[in-house]
This record gives structure tokens, sequence and C-alpha cells, in this order.
């Protein structure tokens, strides 16, 4: 029978070889990742000279162009059509490469590097963030409903902290997704600030006649507000999947943004009940004002989210509108390309041509 201790002692000293493997491995990977910090600062450091080499050239294109006509004219045109193709490469080129954060980012994390390099990485929190928003509108939803049998104070401050977590969370990600290339629209950022308030607000506002007047509009407006964010969630993972699969959007874009012509059929859909929840907002809002010259109301809170309630509903319908017509004109311009080129587009491939 073998020696129970003479076995332990080969094993750990089996168990240090490769312990010593280890060690070199990991040597291997500090330098490695040295390496890589080091072409990291050599890339965006020739980026910016890059960029501050066009910028005077760009001015002298533009000197230039006022004296010059004819061939020279037409030279200086196709030199700023290269460098507006350059300047888009470059947005490419630092996708892959560390970004500094943003001031409200620098006030909420400090100075931690949020920057994901790999593409993988990109599309796995834009994932992950998308299912934080579709699990937190199905505790919201259920929570909500709870309210229509439950009425008591305490339960509603932590409805309304619950809020107001969710929009704070909201905006650090969606402050991530900006810095690692998504082009969200400010206003939808701004939107989760103003919803971050409003949350607050209603933590504060003391039980009482206006309150309780307006509480059971509030907790139909948030079971509303809910199942428009669960389409939201499906309209928008459907949309990323398909982008992503086509290759045809960068990971972190917002669907809203990454939009396409095969997607009309989801947006039209979607759309009316995004236009019935902003009217509901400015609904809230008219109810509120009204509540604010009562004769019994005394909280400021009421005038408060009144004002709130209409800012949201001008900024959604607004940025809506304006989203839809860029797109529509985007459409336009597609079918007009399309029709010109139709003989081009339809006619057969002959592989004997």
């Amino acid at each position: 029978m073998a020696n129970p201790t003479a076995q332990c002692i080969a094993e750990y000293a089996e168990l240090d070889k490769e312990y010593e493997q280890l060690q070199d491995i990991h040597k291997e990977y500090s330098k490695k990742v040295d390496e890589v910090r080091a072409i990291q600062r050599k890339c965006m450091s020739h980026i910016a000279h890059q960029r501050y080499r066009m910028r005077q050239i760009g001015d002298s294109v533009r000197r230039a162009n006022s004296h010059s006509d004819g061939e020279d004219k037409d030279a200086l045109k196709i030199l700023s059509k290269n460098m507006d193709e350059r300047k888009s490469h470059f947005r490419e080129l630092e996708e892959v490469l560390p970004h500094e954060n943003g001031v409200y980012l620098k006030i909420i994390l400090g100075s931690v590097n949020v920057s994901l390099l790999s593409k993988q990485d990109k599309y796995q929190y834009k994932e992950d963030y998308e299912r934080f928003k579709f699990y937190l509108s199905m505790i919201i939803l259920i929570y909500a409903l709870l309210l229509y049998f439950i009425n008591m104070r305490v339960i509603d401050a932590a409805f309304q902290f619950l809020l107001v977590w969710y929009y704070c969370t909201l905006t650090i990600r969606e402050h991530i997704l900006k810095v690692n290339g998504s082009r969200i629209k400010g206003w939808w950022i701004t939107h989760h600030f103003i919803s971050t308030a409003c949350g607050g607000i209603f933590l504060v506002w003391p039980d009482g006649y206006t309150y309780n007047a307006f509480r059971p509009q509030f907790v139909g407006f948030a079971v509303y507000l809910s199942l428009v964010q669960l389409l939201q969630y499906y309209y928008q993972s459907g949309s990323l999947y398909r982008l992503r699969a086509l290759g045809e959007r960068r990971n972190m874009d917002i669907t809203v943004e990454g939009f396409q012509s095969w997607m009309w059929k989801g947006l039209t859909f979607l759309l009316p009940f995004l236009v019935g929840g902003y009217i509901f907002q400015l609904y809230n809002a008219y109810v509120l004002y009204g509540l604010s010259r009562h004769e019994s109301c005394i909280e400021w809170q009421v005038y408060a989210l009144a004002v709130i309630f209409l800012v949201l509903f001008l900024g959604n319908m607004i940025t809506t509108i304006a989203v839809i017509r860029q797109k529509i004109l985007a459409k336009g311009w597609a079918k007009e390309f399309m029709l010109r080129n139709k003989y081009r587009f339809s006619k057969p491939f002959n592989n004997s041509q």
C-alpha cells in the first residue's frame, strides 16, 4: 500500500510544476497587456495627429475653393469627399480603441475605463442592457397592478423609489453605451434624467387630497408605460438581431436609430402605442395643472409634476416626429434610387457575358 504522505508530497510536487507554468503564462500575459496598451496609445496619437492635419488641410481647401474654378474646383471637391470618407473611417478605427468617459460617468464612476474593445463584448453589453429593461419593465408592471389592490403610502413610496433607481441606472448604462459608440439621441438620455427627477418628486409628495386624487391615474399610466416598454423590447431586440446578422450597423446602436426600410412593419405597429403614451403624459400634465389650482392644493409637487409631464410630452413628440420624418425621407431617397436603377437591378446576371 502506497504511503499517503509520500503520495501527497508527489501530488503537490506535480502541482508545483503546473504553478511554475502558470507564472510563465501570467508573465507573458502581463507583457502582452503592456504591449497592447502601448499600441493603443500609439494608435490614438496617430489618429489625433491625422485629425489635426485634416483640419488644417480643410481650412486650406476652403480658402482655395473661393479662388478656384473649373478643373481646380472639381479637384478640390473630390479632395473634400475623400477627406469626409477618411473622417468616417477614423470613427470605425476608434470603435476598438479606449474612449475617455464623459463628465457624467466621471462623476459617477471616477476614472474607471468603461470602453469595451471586443465587438462581441459590445454586443453582449447591448443585449444585457435590453434584458435589464425587459426584466425591470415586468417587475414594474406587476408591482403597478398590485397597487390597484393595495393602497398604502409606504408601498407607493417603495414603488416610486424603484422607479428612481431604474431610471438612474438607465442613464449610467446609456452613457456607457455612448462611450462605446452608440448614437442614441441626446433627448432619450435627457428623458431618463427627467424621469428620475419625476420619480423623486413623487417620492416626497405627501399623502393628502391631491396625491390620492391623482394616484389611480398615475398607477394606470405606470401599467400602460410598462406594457409599451415590453413591446419596445421585442421590437428593438428583433431589429438589433437582424441588423447584426446583416452586418449593417454597429453593435452598440440603439435600434430606434438603427432603422432600415424592412422595419416599417414593426414600427407602424409600435408607433400608435408610443403616441398613446405621449398623449397620456399630456393628459397627466392637464390633470395635475387642474389639481394645482384646487383650493385644497398646498403642495409644490403638483405644479412641478405638471410641468415635467408637459416637457416629457413635448420632447418625446418632437423627437419622434423628427426621427420618423428623417426615416421617411431616407426611404423616399432609397425608392428613387431603385427606380432610377431599375433596369440595372432587375437585369439577370449572365456569367457567359
